[in-house]
Order: C-alpha cells, then structure tokens, then sequence
C-alpha cells in the first residue's frame, strides 16, 4: 500500500516530541504483529493518545489506523491528513460503516487502532468499554492488543489547562495479545480485555518515572 502522507507525518510528531524533551518508554512492542491485521485497543486519557500509540507501534515497522470521530475528517487541515493516513471515519449516528470498514481494513492485514472508552476519561481510570473491539477481531479472527497508553494526560486532556512544558514521561505499553473465537460471547471477551488492560494500566502506574505535584 502506498503511503504517500503517513511517514511524513510521523517524522513532523517526532520532532514536536523532540522539541517538548518527552521521554518515551514503549513496552511490549513483540506483542504487536509484524505482518497481518489485529486490533490496537487502547485506553484513553488525552488528545495525543493516537499518536503515542501509532509511534509505539514502530519498532514493530507498523502503521496503525485509527477510528476517530468523523468531525476530525472534516476539519479542512485535518480532514485530508486523516484520510491520507487512510484512518477510519466514525459517525456515532451512523456507526455501522465505520464498523464495516474497519473490517475490511483488518481483512485487508492492517492494524486497526480503537479507544473501547469511545472518549476521554475524565478520571484516568478505565470507563465501561463498547464491545466493537472484540466483534470487530471475532469477525475477522484477527488478535486484539491491548494497549496502555499514560504521560499525554498531563499535556493535553479534556477540562484541563495545555502544558508544553519540556521533558515529560510518555508511556507506550503494549499486552499478551488476545485470541477470540467467533462463537464467545463478545461481552465476555469484552470483559477480559477490560482486566487485562487494567493490570497492564496499574503497572504502567506504578512504575512511571516521574512523580508530578497534583
């Protein structure tokens, strides 16, 4: 597949992260598939989580293409670099093409990235999560990774001040990917991804390097 905006991309955030002095430590990066699809899900805690997650998917040499609200795909900036990294669309009134599509992504052998949260968590702690993450690699027999994402919070979240200020602790970990059959119960499945990913989100707590006032 050509890719004609993603790359560069990638090497435009990489420098903005480099200008910030962020420290990345990425974890479990053997967990990500080096060939074929699989679902990325990952928790949610700021508007930079995309990102964080698509870079720890590097060291696998992966791209991952992220469900996102489709009012992102609208935005005359935004809009075209969405869908030149060839990210999914979702409409909340509509979702079953977004569904659809994510499918045939994952058919196709892509990474697709989901937030089963479907929003910010205001608290930092896992919300209730939809089960589209599981129905979506039931459908297509792919895994699903878990994925912890934590740092981002505290440069760009929901209901809080922006703060740029240099050298932050940014934390990409990634989980024993999951094997879901197509006759388990998706909210079964659903549920055991919810454990999973708050054991992984506890350790990546316990063992992030700084320790910020507040």
């Amino acid at each position: 597949m050509s890719e004609l905006v993603y790359p560069p991309v990638i090497l435009l955030a990489k420098t903005v992260f480099r200008g910030l002095g962020l420290r990345f430590t990425i974890e479990g990066s053997e967990h990500v598939p080096r060939s074929g699809g699989a679902v990325i899900a990952s928790n949610h805690v700021s508007y930079l989580d995309f990102t964080f997650v698509g870079l720890g998917a590097q060291p696998a040499g992966r791209l991952v293409r992220f469900m996102a609200k489709d009012q992102v795909f609208k935005h005359p900036v935004s809009g075209p670099l969405m869908r030149g990294m060839k990210h999914i669309a979702v409409d909340r009134s509509a979702g079953s093409q977004a569904f659809r599509d994510a499918l045939a992504a994952l058919k196709s052998g892509e990474l697709v990235g989901v937030f089963p949260e479907a929003t910010i968590s205001r608290s930092f702690m896992l919300k209730e999560f939809k089960a589209g993450s599981a129905r979506m690699a039931q459908a297509t027999q792919t895994p699903i990774v878990p994925c912890i994402v934590w740092g981002g919070q505290r440069i760009y979240t929901k209901g809080r001040p922006r703060d740029y200020g240099r050298g932050k602790a940014i934390t990409v970990a990634f989980g024993e990917p999951m094997h879901p059959a197509k006759r388990d119960d998706s909210d079964v499945v659903t549920a055991e991804l919810h454990e999973r990913m708050s054991v992984l989100l506890d350790r990546v707590q316990r063992s992030y390097p700084q320790s910020p006032s507040g």
